[in-house]
C-alpha cells in the first residue's frame, strides 16, 4: 500500500499524511517503557516546567499521551520537534517600485514591484501584476504576494484576497494549479485559464503564515491568531498603496482547507479594527472551501465518507469502517477537553490521535485523500502539481518576481508542525464564524463532495448547528438545487439563509477550482456580484 506525505493540501497540511507529515527532530523508537515519555519531550521541546505540566493534566490526559506511541508506533517514530530557521539567501532586492509605511501599522513597510514585462512570464500579459514583500523588520518576517488585476473592468470589480492552507502551504498552489490566470506544463510553460477568478476580479494570493512558498524569516508562526494580525497589516499596506482598488469596489477573503481555522480569525481580527479607528478598507464577505472549521462536528464524518455514506462507494472495508467508529468517541471527547480549555496540552493529543484514528486508515488505502476517485500519484497526490513548483523556482522566473528565497516549496512541514504543536489544529475556530455572522458579514461555506480530507458531509453538518443570531432559521431552509450560470447546469445544492449560505458542489474535490473550473468561477462571480446570493432553479 501506498503511504504518501500527504498535506492537507493547501489546506490542511499533514492531517492526511496523518502524522507522517510531521517530523519532531531526532527520530526515536518507542516501548511500553521508554523514558523520556512523549509527553515529557513535548514539554522539553516547547520549554515548559515538567511539574506544572503534569499536575494540571488529568489522568485520562496522561494516559492518551502514553497511548499515542503505543497505537501509532510507525507514524510517532518519525516526529522531529524542532523546526528550522529559513532565512532568505538571495541578495535582496533594492529598485522596488514602491515602499509603504504607515503609522497605524508600525514596524511593517510593504515593498512593491510592478511586473515589468507580464510578457517574459507569460501568465496574463496583459493585465497589471505586481508582486512584493511583507516586511515586519523587528522581527524579521517577509511575507510574498503576487497580485493580478481584473481582466474586466478592475475599476469596478471586486478584489479578492486568496489563502491556501496547510498550514504552511504556498498560496501560489491556488494560483498555478487552481484559479490563477495561468498553470504550467510539463515543459514548464504557462497555459491561459479561461477560468481564472480575476475574469471578473482583481485577486491577491498571499504566501503566509511566514516561511511558506517564497515568504522567509529567521523566526516562525506557529498559531492562527499570530498570523492574523499580519495579514490585517498587509490589507492596510496593500490598499494604501492601492487605492485605486478601494474606490467603491467590494472585498472579500477566499480559501480552502486549513483556511477554514484561517479566515474567520482573519475576518474577526479585521473586523475588531472599527474604521473609525483607522481601518481604510471594507471587508464585504468570506469564503471558506472544504475547510477545517468546526472539528468536533466534522470528525463524525470521516467514517461515512469512507464506507459508502457520501455519495460514492464504500473504499475501506466492514472491519476497518468498525474501527473508525470505535475510536471516534474517544476522539470526540478529546476535542471537547480542547475547545473547553484550548490549551496545547490537550489539542495536541486530540489532533495526533483523531488524525490517526479516523484519517489514518483511508490514507493508507493509497487513495487521494483529497478527491476519493483518484489514486494518490506523487508526493501530493498530483503528480502535474510538481511542475509549479519547479517553474517557480526557475531563476528568470524568481527574479521577475523579486524572490528573496533561493528554493520555492510548495508545502513547509515544519510550518505545519509549529501549528500543531501550538495546539491550534484542534481548537473551536468555528466561534470566529458565529462572531463574524454576527456582526453581519456574509458567509459562504462551499465543499466538493469527492473530497475526502475536509469533506461534504462535515462541512454540512458544522454549519447545520452553528450557532448564531439566525440560527433558527437557517437550520429551517430548504435545500435547493444550484443551477451555475456560467454553465446552465445543476452544478450542487444550496441551503442559504440570511448572511449564511452552505453549497455543495458535485464533482468537486478537496480543491474545488481545479475540478470544477467553470462552476467555481459561476460561484464566485455569483457571490461577488449578485449581492452574496447564487443562482437556483
Amino acid at each position: 500500500m501506498k503511504s504518501a506525505v500527504v498535506p492537507l493540501i493547501y489546506g490542511l497540511g499533514v492531517a492526511a499524511g496523518v502524522v507522517n507529515g510531521f517530523s519532531f527532530q531526532q527520530p526515536f523508537a518507542f516501548e511500553e517503557n521508554a523514558s523520556p515519555s512523549l509527553l515529557d519531550r513535548a514539554i522539553e521541546a516547547l520549554g515548559f516546567d515538567h511539574s506544572h505540566v503534569k499536575e494540571s493534566l488529568s489522568s485520562e490526559l496522561k494516559k492518551v499521551w502514553d497511548e499515542i506511541p503505543l497505537r501509532f508506533p510507525s507514524q510517532v517514530s518519525n516526529l522531529e520537534f524542532v523546526s528550522k530557521p529559513r532565512p532568505g539567501s538571495l541578495q535582496p532586492k533594492t529598485d522596488w517600485d514602491f515602499t509603504v509605511r504607515s503609522e497605524d501599522v508600525q514596524d511593517y513597510q510593504l515593498r512593491v514591484n510592478k511586473i515589468a514585462d507580464p510578457k517574459l512570464l507569460g501568465i496574463d500579459p496583459d493585465v497589471k501584476q505586481y508582486s512584493g514583500y511583507l516586511d515586519v523588520e523587528e522581527e524579521d518576517k517577509h511575507f510574498f504576494f503576487y497580485a493580478f488585476e481584473s481582466r474586466n473592468d478592475p475599476k469596478k470589480d471586486p478584489v479578492v484576497l486568496w489563502l491556501n492552507g496547510g498550514p504552511g502551504c504556498s498560496s501560489m498552489t491556488g494560483l498555478f494549479f487552481e484559479l490563477g490566470p495561468s498553470s504550467i506544463d510539463s515543459d514548464l510553460k504557462p497555459v491561459y485559464n479561461p477560468y481564472s477568478w480575476n475574469s471578473n476580479a482583481t485577486v491577491i494570493f498571499l504566501d503566509q503564515p511566514v516561511n511558506v512558498g517564497y515568504s522567509y524569516s529567521s523566526k516562525g508562526v506557529f498559531n492562527t491568531v499570530a498570523a492574523g494580525k499580519d495579514v490585517y497589516s498587509f490589507l492596510q499596506l496593500f490598499f494604501k498603496q492601492f487605492p485605486e482598488y478601494n474606490a467603491g469596489q467590494t472585498f472579500h477573503i477566499a480559501g480552502e482547507s486549513y483556511a477554514g481555522h484561517y479566515i474567520p480569525d482573519f475576518a474577526s481580527e479585521i473586523l475588531s479594527h472599527p474604521k473609525e479607528d483607522g481601518r481604510i478598507f471594507n471587508l464585504d464577505s468570506v469564503l471558506i472551501g472544504n475547510g477545517l472549521t468546526d472539528p468536533l462536528n466534522q470528525y463524525p464524518y470521516y467514517k461515512p465518507m469512507a464506507c459508502g455514506d457520501g455519495g460514492e462507494p464504500a473504499i475501506l472495508g466492514p472491519e476497518e469502517c468498525q474501527a473508525m467508529d470505535d475510536s471516534l468517541g474517544r476522539c470526540l471527547g478529546l476535542i471537547e477537553s480542547c475547545y473547553d480549555t484550548e490549551s496545547v496540552w490537550t489539542c495536541v493529543p486530540a489532533a495526533i490521535y483523531c488524525n490517526n484514528a479516523e484519517l489514518g486508515p483511508f490514507q493508507q488505502t493509497g487513495k487521494n485523500v483529497y478527491d476519493v476517485r483518484k489514486e494518490c500519484k506523487g508526493n501530493l497526490c498530483y503528480e502535474d502539481m510538481e511542475y509549479s513548483e519547479e517553474y517557480l523556482n526557475l531563476d528568470y522566473v524568481k527574479k521577475a518576481l523579486g524572490a528573496e528565497v533561493e528554493n520555492y516549496e510548495s508545502c513547509n512541514f515544519d510550518i505545519n508542525r509549529n501549528f500543531l504543536f501550538a495546539g491550534d489544529w484542534m481548537k473551536p475556530f468555528v466561534k470566529g464564524v458565529t462572531n463574524i455572522l454576527n456582526q453581519g458579514l456574509p458567509v459562504l461555506i462551499y465543499a466538493g463532495d469527492k473530497d475526502f480530507i475536509c469533506n461534504w458531509l462535515g462541512n454540512q453538518a458544522w454549519t447545520n448547528v452553528l450557532p448564531w443570531k439566525e440560527s433558527e432559521g437557517f437550520s429551517k431552509a430548504p435545500v435547493r438545487p444550484w443551477k451555475a450560470s456560467l454553465t446552465g447546469e445543476k452544478a450542487g445544492e444550496l441551503k442559504s439563509y440570511a448572511q449564511l449560505s452552505y453549497l455543495r458542489i458535485f464533482d468537486g474535490g478537496h480543491m474545488v477550482p481545479y475540478d470544477q473550473p467553470e462552476n467555481s468561477l459561476s460561484m464566485l462571480n455569483e457571490w461577488i456580484h449578485q449581492d452574496y446570493t447564487l443562482q437556483t432553479d
